[in-house]
């Protein structure tokens, strides 16, 4: 059967000058014939949602272990909140939606178990080696470690997808070559030296409106599993301005309504209010720049999707008050460490003993490695486990597991 490629919608509607455009795409690092029913970015949007990295997220922690409840957030719902959210704004903004649904969907593919304790803990393993960063595990995931496919590693991403995942938070050096956020991980520059990313630009416009709807999606939602823990209370909620002033709205058109519809009345209209936002943002700053190709977006001076100052600062105060009632609360401190020590404790039995992980595809030949490549495919393997296969694993090779409940 044969398909007419001009007769097929593929969903889309008008799209703007300066969307990313599937139909010319800079291509992949293997060349592949064209799809006759999909563009090349829903395509990278479905391989992500195909891959083993995108499964493991239901077992990975986003801030609550998943023995704190079924209801909290996991990895993946968050991940799912933050497409959606993405979708939205790309429509919105008559952008390619499928581009900024997929850089949503893979953005945390390289976080470790236990959310950022596993990170740090992990990083630090690696110091000697170059640390770990998960976006950059994110590039090895998708670049290298799956594997799928019969005729490369990894899933063979459009360079814009990659460019979104590598730059969504902005450049990573500036025009000299200096990092932007301290050294580029390693990976990301052997990557690059293959396949230039061009790391000194910006990404496009639905990467950006991927990387803003992860910061939507995590302020809201960390403050509803806040208040269901019981580790955030409504009286904490007052006394950021934005959020008294959103529970005084529901108060007054609701004001019988029981604490859990309270609250998601709240947080759909915290979500509302941010996404007007910065789309209003980004329509101002698209008038000033004019901007007639995604290539001026890379190219211009500032990210272009962003909060408005006034939200910046509601912004920082939610992530202000989350860090202290939430992510430095004493009990939750107690559960880091105890998944820290998990982390740390299975990386040096890894380095002492490699068979172990006899489960790896590596493992037969990673003892002939110098220690460096060893500790690296040791990080690949830590890095893939999920909270659930982390402990475990702990606890056949250990004594005591710390009880992270």
């Amino acid at each position: 059967m044969t398909f007419d490629r001009n007769r097929l919608g593929f969903g889309y509607g008008e799209r703007a000058i300066y969307a990313a455009d599937p139909w010319t795409t800079r291509g992949r690092l293997y060349p592949e014939t064209a799809s006759p029913t999909r563009s090349d970015f829903q395509r990278d949007r479905d391989r992500i949602v195909h891959t083993t990295a995108f499964r493991r997220l239901k077992h990975k922690t986003q801030v609550f272990i998943a023995n704190d409840g079924d209801h909290y957030r996991t990895r993946l719902t968050h991940t799912i909140e933050v497409a959606q959210i993405a979708r939205a704004l790309a429509r919105a903004m008559k952008l390619d939606e499928d581009l900024a649904e997929g850089v949503a969907l893979v953005h945390d593919f390289g976080h470790t178990p236990f959310g950022h304790t596993g990170e740090d803990a992990l990083d630090e393993c690696l110091k000697p080696y170059g640390g770990f960063d998960h976006n950059a595990q994110s590039l090895r995931l998708v670049t290298k470690l799956e594997r799928r496919y019969a005729e490369f590693d990894g899933i063979n991403l459009t360079w814009e997808s990659l460019e979104g995942l590598v730059k969504h938070n902005g450049p990573l050096m500036d025009r000299e070559g200096k990092g932007t956020r301290g050294p580029v991980p390693q990976p990301i520059l052997d990557y690059c030296a293959l396949h230039d990313l061009e790391i000194s630009s910006f990404a496009s416009l639905e990467a950006q409106a991927a990387a803003i709807a992860d910061d939507i999606a995590y302020n809201t939602h960390d403050i509803d599993d806040g208040l269901r823990s019981g580790y955030l209370t409504f009286e904490m909620l007052e006394e950021i301005p934005f959020l008294a002033g959103l529970m005084a709205e529901v108060r007054g058109l609701y004001p019988s309504l029981d604490p859990s519809r309270f609250t998601h009345e709240i947080m759909r209209r915290q979500i509302t209010r941010m996404i007007e936002d910065v789309i209003s943002v980004a329509q101002q700053r698209l008038e000033a720049l004019k901007p007639q190709s995604a290539q001026d977006i890379r190219n211009a001076d500032r990210m272009v999707i962003e909060f408005s100052d006034a939200m910046r600062e509601t912004d920082k105060a939610i992530k202000g008050m989350l860090f202290t009632r939430i992510y430095r609360h004493p009990e939750i401190m107690r559960i880091r460490k105890g998944a820290a020590d998990i982390v740390t404790d299975l990386y040096k039995a890894f380095m002492d003993d490699p068979k172990l992980m006899r489960k790896h595809h590596w493992y037969d030949h990673i003892s002939e490695l110098p220690e460096a490549a060893k500790a690296r495919q040791v990080g690949d393997y830590l890095a893939g486990m999920t909270d659930t296969y982390a402990i475990a694993t702990h606890r056949q090779l250990f004594d005591h597991t710390p009880d992270l409940r």
